[in-house]
């Protein structure tokens, strides 16, 4: 069954959320992401997808006490994404209490040190932040598109002990019009093992029946949440059947 992952971004220090990405779109949801991510562990959920979009849009990590607070204040297993770029941002999220990382940006510009620091934390920590735009890889806070087919790119990570990805089509994010199903099937045909997060599009549960039919291991969940789409009640039903 798949494992469905709340997620909240931060700009400002408030969860918001985006619609393709687009900063100009942001609609604020809440001035508490912390409190947000209590009523998530609250709900019995297990994990959090939890993104610096300020620390994107500026290449550094910006809103590390805001994770410092919702990893002292909630049992949630963070996983941490935005802006990392450098050794001392990858040292603050983890002081800061992020369980993994998410590199995105640096592993299309930097793979020497994207995978130094796949071997120094080892790939249960580090999570490969796999992102695309009609296919091709987009990067800088999805400011910027490469000419990178999203799918040897993937493989040629998993090839040198990349075992975690977050993937998300732009072109849906934000937008509750289903997920990149086609996709993801395509990834995990390539790279079978792979434990694949889907991200950006889901509006429905089935839409997550959807992802689930087609193998994926986990989703992350955003605005149908915030919209009433999706209840955190059914997000805690469907993770707690996997105990």
């Amino acid at each position: 069954m798949i494992e469905i992952i709340p997620a909240i971004d931060i700009i400002d220090g408030k969860c918001v959320r985006l619609t393709r990405g687009d900063y100009g779109t942001s609609k604020v949801y809440s001035d508490d992401p912390v409190d947000m991510a209590m009523r998530f562990a609250d709900a019995g959920c297990r994990r959090l997808h939890l993104v610096d979009l300020d620390g994107a849009r500026a290449s550094h990590i910006v809103n590390y006490r805001t994770l410092e607070r919702v990893a002292a204040r909630t049992p949630l297993v963070i996983d941490f994404g935005g802006g990392l770029k450098s050794d001392d941002d990858l040292r603050i999220a983890f002081e800061c209490g992020a369980a993994m990382v998410t590199g995105g940006s640096i592993a299309l510009r930097n793979r020497d040190r994207f995978l130094h620091w796949l071997d120094k934390y080892g790939p249960e920590r580090i999570i490969l932040g796999a992102d695309a735009r009609h296919g091709k890889i987009a990067s800088e806070g999805w400011t910027s598109t490469s000419d990178n087919d999203i799918v040897p790119f993937i493989a040629g990570y998993a090839e040198v002990g990349v075992s975690k990805v977050i993937s998300t089509e732009i072109g849906v994010d934000g937008t509750l019009a289903g997920p990149a199903v086609e996709l993801y099937r395509r990834i995990l045909d390539r790279c079978p093992g792979l434990w694949l997060v889907a991200s950006g599009g889901v509006g429905s549960m089935a839409d997550i029946e959807l992802l689930d039919e087609a193998a994926v291991p986990a989703v992350i969940v955003g605005k149908a949440i915030y919209e009433g789409r999706i209840s955190i009640e059914d997000i805690s039903r469907i993770n707690r059947s996997q105990c």
